[in-house]
């Protein structure tokens, strides 16, 4: 729905605002940017890629057995079979 304007003042403020809207947008988009770079350090990469490792690990421990306990039962019922 367009917006009707009586007066240039009134189109003029909305300029302003839409203008100043648009310069707010542009510098949050600038400060996300710098914060992504800033977490995309070498550093924290090989942090997070270490952690990921040592997590997955973790997990091929815990899972490891109940992977051969499932692996022993369907071979004792395909011998059964």
């Amino acid at each position: 729905m367009k917006k009707k304007y009586t007066t240039f003042e009134e189109l003029d403020h909305d300029i302003k605002r839409a203008y100043l809207q648009s310069e707010i947008d542009k510098e949050e988009l600038k400060l996300s940017l710098s914060e992504a770079k800033d977490s995309l350090t070498p550093g924290k990469i090989a942090t997070a890629l270490i952690g990921g490792m040592a997590t997955s690990a973790v997990l091929i421990k815990l899972l490891t057995p109940v992977a051969s306990f499932a692996i022993g039962r369907l071979l004792q019922k395909y011998k059964e079979n």
